[in-house]
């Protein structure tokens, strides 16, 4: 009678699709499912595996075309009251969902996204906790793994603190790894690449210093971690919907080639205050054969929530310049309008005597304005506008900043009634020197003043020791703050460019307006240690795994000496290569970095930069190689237009494209960037070519890049006026 009803309650709930019978059997009179759960995703390449092995404790492992990914791994979490998730667990229901579906993200790679799995939920129930439960749920995409416990309201679990998360990756072999160092301040650390086995020795070496650090010390890496497997497997692991938890590194056992969840503590050393109903964030685990394959992933984005918001008119992409690389590399210019270095903002800074080198005048603002309205662009960023900047960075400060006050010489209304007349909006600048506390109290005051001075996006910071004193950048406190502040200026109709923020985790899909981070090691470091040339050639498939990234490229005068100010610093990129980043470096908020100046003396080149979209219809990852190279084309959102960026690191290669992505049977004129044949970004940056031919979906293109160069193309219809003359590829 029983084994009639359990065998029926089988039925009803689908189980007959998992792969593996279960063997159900009665303990101490109640119905106890044993063995392991199995499923597939919907190709088949992948098998999920989950079991609970000896005193109750969960398991789970991943297989990609019958290799293995993940071995046996555990799971589970500790907390500091009431007993931990962790064993003494029984299998007392398991359900098995199968979804294909799209979705349209408001700005993205791709018009239209698939969102495809199999998914298995397994609760786990622990007896002698007097029936406290957890559940396990699991996607299984074509691209890849994603799961994550919850923990619905019950009776006796309403409040608990987690102290340890033991989400093991034991990993297949000694992989090759592109990483940085466990941090829970910054991931503004360059690459590293090595095998795992290798992390310990090289932890040190990799940890380089940065204004506002906590290195983890035991060896670890931060996600998103890219990897590959001597036989050929790529594999990415990562986290997708960061929301009310800390952020996730890896610490890393070299010997058993183990990866084990490390969550970032807060001032009193807990990792996440819980309350039911609550879930943590997915841990991600993306695999394919081909490394174009990864770049093409879409899982953390399907992972996250769609939007809530009613209306996303007001959300669009955004091409801009700004005030903001002079005062890296040219010597004329800085953030403070004074030097006084001991200032209030109850001080009155028109007293202050002037620096001379202040940036954000109204007549350096202005002729970035004309510059940008006279090629075509959206937006201009003026930093160092507000009061403060004196002393805003290194004396752990909390009124740094009050987000509403100019200075004396900058003038809002004039400047805001200027930018209108020339069709150009100006981006705000919210540094907080790292006070959280102090911004917030002045959230609204400050999106306000931007609602009432026409500015409908903002650049936030967060350089230096977190304030509340304790937390992290990368903690649940803080990861709470940013969606906070990225929340509340939805209800004002802002977009957010954070910087110094936590790495992202596909939150742009819940929260649009999020429209790019920084997060990670950007432009602004060629002008300090450097940047090595195979860096942008890792960065898509790490840090932008999680989201778009503000890279800030468009360096046209790489070599900074150029300036005359002592600075032997060079961008270690060929000119070319910086077009190329504005199609390798997915963001639809793009900023045209350097210097007007440098802009009018290769108009040409610049011409690509004006071109090119930051919104697309599709994307095609051409071909590519962590560390090595990359080449991406893209179609336009809404135009007959693509255009194509391949990059490469030191070494001097080939790249290949095919232009099958273009409708069949019509022509389109191709304008091809090159690197000159003497070109190189150390001896000669600026050599380049610039050629128009006619191609087709059958045509191919064999391009040399330089070392540490690129390629850039744009392809438009044409007139047949146009086409006339015009040689086939």
């Amino acid at each position: 009678m029983i084994a009639d009803k359990v065998l029926n309650k089988i039925h009803c709930r689908s189980f007959l699709s998992i792969k593996r019978l279960l063997v159900v059997i009665l303990v101490c009179g109640s119905i106890s499912l044993a063995e392991a759960q199995q499923i597939t995703s919907p190709n088949k390449n992948f098998s999920l595996t989950f079991s609970l092995k000896e005193n109750g404790v969960p398991f789970y492992e991943l297989t990609f075309k019958n290799k293995p990914v993940i071995k046996s791994s555990k799971l589970g979490l500790a907390t500091r009251q009431g007993g931990s998730f962790l064993d003494g667990f029984t299998v007392t229901d398991v359900k098995t969902t199968s979804i294909d579906e799209s979705w349209d993200p408001v700005l993205g790679e791709q018009k239209t996204i698939r969102n495809h799995y199999q998914e298995l939920l397994v609760t786990l129930t622990q007896q002698a906790q007097q029936g406290r439960f957890m559940r396990i749920r699991f996607r299984l995409f074509d691209d890849g793994l994603g799961f994550r416990y919850e923990f619905p309201m019950q009776k006796g679990l309403s409040y608990f603190i987690v102290k340890d998360e033991v989400t093991e990756f034991n990993l297949a072999g000694n992989h090759k790894i592109f990483w940085i160092p466990g941090d829970y301040d910054t991931n503004e650390y360059p690459y590293t690449t090595s095998t795992i086995a290798e992390i310990p020795s090289l932890q040190k070496k990799a940890t380089v210093p940065i204004t506002a650090q906590q290195p983890i010390k035991s060896p670890s890496v931060q996600t998103p971690c890219m990897m590959k497997s001597a036989d050929g497997l790529y594999i990415n692991i990562h986290e997708a919907a960061l929301i009310n938890y800390p952020a996730m590194d890896l610490e890393v056992d070299a010997a058993t080639l183990k990866m084990k969840t490390h969550l970032v503590p807060d001032a009193v050393g807990n990792l996440a205050y819980m309350q039911t109903n609550a879930q943590t964030p997915w841990r991600t685990i993306v695999v394919s054969d081909k490394a174009t394959d990864i770049l093409a992933s879409r899982l953390i984005l399907n992972l996250n929530e769609p939007t809530k918001y009613k209306d996303v008119s007001w959300i669009k992409p955004v091409k801009y310049m700004g005030v903001w690389w002079e005062y890296f590399v040219a010597g004329k210019s800085n953030w403070a309008y004074s030097t006084v270095n001991n200032v209030k903002l109850t001080d009155n800074f028109a007293a202050f005597p002037p620096s001379g080198h202040h940036g954000a005048t109204n007549e350096n603002v202005k002729e970035y304005i004309d510059f940008a309205s006279a090629n075509g662009f959206d937006a201009v960023l003026v930093e160092g506008w507000n009061v403060g900047w004196e002393d805003w960075i290194g004396n752990w400060k909390e009124e740094v900043f009050d987000f509403v006050t100019p200075y004396p010489d900058f003038d809002v209304k004039m400047l805001r009634e200027y930018a209108a007349s020339k069709g150009i909006k100006i981006i705000m600048h919210h540094e907080t020197s790292a006070a959280a506390t102090n911004y917030e109290r002045r959230l609204d005051r400050a999106f306000q003043f931007m609602v009432d001075n026409g500015y409908n996006a903002v650049k936030t910071g967060y350089v230096g020791d977190i304030i509340p004193r304790g937390e992290h950048h990368d903690g649940q406190w803080m990861v709470n703050h940013y969606i906070h502040v990225a929340d509340r200026a939805a209800d004002y109709k802002i977009m957010v460019n954070s910087h110094e923020a936590v790495r992202p985790t596909g939150l742009n899909r819940t929260y649009p307006n999020w429209i790019a981070q920084e997060s990670a090691r950007g432009t602004e470091f060629e002008a300090m240690a450097g940047l090595a040339p195979e860096h942008g050639t890792i960065l898509p498939f790490t840090r932008l795994m999680g989201g778009p990234m503000d890279y800030t490229p468009g360096i046209f005068q790489t070599d900074l000496s150029y300036y005359g100010t002592g600075s032997k610093q060079r961008v270690n990129t060929t000119l070319v290569k910086q077009l190329a980043y504005y199609v390798t470096m997915y963001s639809p908020l793009q900023m045209a970095a350097d210097m007007p100046e440098n802009y009018a003396r290769f108009p040409d080149a610049f011409q690509f930069i004006k071109d090119v979209a930051v919104d697309w219809d599709d994307t095609y990852v051409l071909e590519a190689e962590p560390g090595d190279y990359i080449t991406i084309a893209r179609k336009a959102k809404g135009k007959q237009e693509w255009y194509v960026g391949g990059i490469t690191d030191e070494n001097r290669r080939t790249a290949t494209i095919s232009f099958s992505f273009l409708p069949k049977g019509k022509s389109y004129i191709a304008t091809i960037y090159a690197d000159g044949t003497d070109a190189s970004y150390d001896k000669k940056p600026q050599s380049y070519t610039i050629r128009k031919v006619l191609v087709s979906s059958s045509s191919v293109l064999k391009q040399v890049l330089a070392s540490s160069g690129g390629v850039a193309v744009s392809i438009k219809e044409g007139t047949s006026g146009e086409i006339k003359g015009l040689k086939k590829l």
